[in-house]
């Protein structure tokens, strides 16, 4: 127990100074490729592989680890590379997105970095191909270390309903954001439109943005025109942790100190889990927090938060 109040500890340091841990990896290449830490459970030797009947052709295989059973996807594949082909020298991290646990083949894993944020970029406009998979970039040892749309991947090989199904009051969540907006922070198109298409249905306006530096800018803008809260204009913000640039811990910590931005509710909204999430979310003052992804509970939380004001 102390072990993990000791990690803890060591982590919810990171919280608000836009700092992040990456473990860096190759695939079948030269090109590094960077994963956050909080999503990683272990790194392992790649051991024995079931193929299993029918599966998406990204999937290698299934592991049995510790007692679980966890589908391997061969990372490289899957981003429109070509496979991974000595499993028995290779590696897979095991990681837990979206509230499910995945094997990612990779080459080899080299180390891990601590950087902050505002080193990572966003991927260059109009990208294609192999690079299309990319939700950031950064530079370490002057070399270009990509940062892959995991959850991209993941809903190509198997995609999440986006559709409400549990009964909620539609007249009560128009009639508490009235006129105002939703603010939503995430880096993933993918992310952004299952956001976008589970609360279009409940007929509320909404304004996107790629990251936490560009909501925080959005938020201070409106700040201006407003007499003395943006929650004049703006009804709720729900983020992304993960951003280059600034990440929703910081934005949120940032908002909760602007007199202006204090009281706007908060949702973290994510795809990181695990152990350390609600200690930071506590100490950056978040509102609320959800695991990436469940419409429902999405919804859920938004009706809460605006009829809480």
């Amino acid at each position: 127990m102390a072990g993990i109040l000791d990690a803890v500890n060591q982590r919810t340091q990171l919280v608000g100074q836009n700092r992040l841990e990456l473990l860096l990896f190759k695939l079948a290449g030269r090109q590094r490729y960077g994963i956050n830490v909080f999503k990683v459970r272990e790194v392992l030797q790649c051991p024995p592989l079931t193929a299993i009947p029918k599966r998406n052709k990204y999937v290698r295989g299934i592991a049995h680890i510790r007692g679980q059973t966890i589908s391997v996807i061969d990372l490289s594949l899957a981003t429109g590379g070509r496979a991974i082909d000595n499993t028995t020298d290779s590696f897979i991290i095991i990681a837990e997105y979206n509230r499910s646990v995945q094997g990612f083949l990779v080459n080899s894993v080299e180390r891990i970095i601590n950087i902050n944020w505002e080193a990572i970029m966003a991927p260059p406009k109009g990208t294609s191909g192999k690079q299309s998979y990319l939700t950031a970039v950064t530079e370490i040892d002057k070399e270009l270390v990509e940062i892959l749309d995991v959850e991209k991947i993941l809903e190509e090989i198997s995609p999440s309903p986006t559709a409400i199904t549990r009964a909620l009051d539609t007249q009560s969540i128009t009639a508490d954001l009235g006129d105002r907006l939703i603010l939503i922070a995430d880096d993933s198109v993918v992310a952004r439109n299952q956001v976008k298409r589970a609360l279009e249905s409940l007929g509320v306006k909404m304004h996107l943005v790629n990251n936490g530096k560009e909501a925080l800018h959005f938020l201070k803008q409106i700040a201006e025109e407003c007499q003395e809260s943006v929650t004049e204009k703006v009804g709720l913000l729900i983020s992304d942790i993960e951003m280059p640039e600034m990440d929703g811990y910081t934005l949120t910590a940032e908002t909760k100190l602007d007199p202006k931005l204090k009281k706007l509710h908060v949702i973290l909204h994510t795809s990181l889990s695990g152990v350390f999430n609600q200690q930071m979310v506590q100490k950056v003052g978040a509102d609320d927090f959800i695991a990436k992804f469940n419409p429902d509970e999405l919804a859920e939380s938004v009706q809460k938060w605006l009829h809480a004001e």
